[in-house]
């Protein structure tokens, strides 16, 4: 009897060219669809989570939720309530407010660098959204920087300026090319995913207003990320002004160049939208992962 595995043939074939299936394997283990008392903890900690999901045309995103800790909570082993949801102007609110969707969440803190992984389907509440979870696992703090909480900035009555394009201005080539961290949603038939991708300043390039890329740094084995992007190509990226707060939504589709025991993912921009102040918390400078490789 062939035991169970948490990975599609997507992931499974990304492993067997890298030659890491049985250690994706092992740590596979780990991936299961109850919440712990531990991760519950954490989650009761977070003041942001970031959630993934396809919006009514098909395309992915990643968006930026916020709150006081405790915002998001585990209301049973198997779900989380969230209060609140994206702003209006984000790219997911009218899909996530109308009804059932599959989602990926990460919940990231860069106080402790630590970060746990929950996908499911969300579904709409009086307060906000409940996700009904199916895979539930923590990460290594791997390529985590370290930042701490400086203030909650009150929000404005009304909303900051939201732009939106095709293409990057100038002012985003710059915001991405500063980037240390940023946020990736993926997609294939069996659920979606968010994960995080770290590094120094300038580990994503801009090779044009339309074209990003990044190397992708050895971890955890499990490919989950650039198998669901063998499976389907469609991917949203979410860049954090850590400072002032200011998000950048990005949707297109990326693709895995594979060389020389190197990877390389190549991001085309489709769709992007930027809105200033879409978060109040305002965190201190980074101290940067020891693993970070230079750039």
């Amino acid at each position: 009897m062939t035991a169970p595995t948490p990975y599609h043939p997507g992931s499974r074939a990304v492993q067997d060219r890298v030659g890491v299936r049985e250690a994706a394997d092992h740590v596979g283990r780990a991936i299961g669809p109850g919440i712990r008392p531990v991760a519950a903890a954490f989650l009761e900690l977070q003041p942001m989570l970031v959630l993934g999901a396809a919006d009514e045309r098909g395309r992915m995103w990643a968006s930026l939720l916020t709150g006081r800790p405790g915002f998001v909570r585990a209301t049973g082993t198997h779900q989380i309530s969230v209060t609140g949801g994206p702003a209006g102007s984000d790219p997911l609110a009218g899909v996530l407010a109308a009804g059932s969707s599959p989602v990926g969440t990460i919940a990231l803190d860069p106080r402790t660098r630590r970060r746990m992984r929950l996908n499911g389907t969300a579904r709409p509440t009086p307060r906000g959204l409940a996700v009904e979870a199916e895979q539930v696992f923590s990460n290594c703090p791997k390529y985590l920087q370290h930042r701490e909480i400086e203030a909650y900035a009150p929000m404005p009555d009304e909303a900051g300026a939201v732009r939106r394009g095709a293409r990057l201005t100038p002012d985003q080539e710059a915001f991405v090319r500063a980037a240390d961290t940023f946020f990736i949603a993926t997609t294939a038939p069996d659920g979606v995913d968010a994960s995080h991708r770290g590094g120094n300043p300038g580990f994503v390039h801009v090779t044009s207003p339309t074209q990003l890329e990044w190397r992708d740094y050895p971890g955890n084995s499990m490919f989950l990320t650039l198998g669901n992007l063998e499976a389907d190509p469609r991917a949203g990226l979410l860049f954090v002004d850590w400072t002032r707060g200011t998000t950048l939504q990005l949707s297109g589709t990326a693709r895995t160049a594979f060389a020389a025991g190197e990877r390389t993912v190549r991001f085309t921009v489709e769709r992007a939208v930027e809105a200033e102040g879409a978060s109040p918390l305002r965190w201190s400078a980074p101290g940067y992962s020891p693993a970070n490789p230079p750039e």
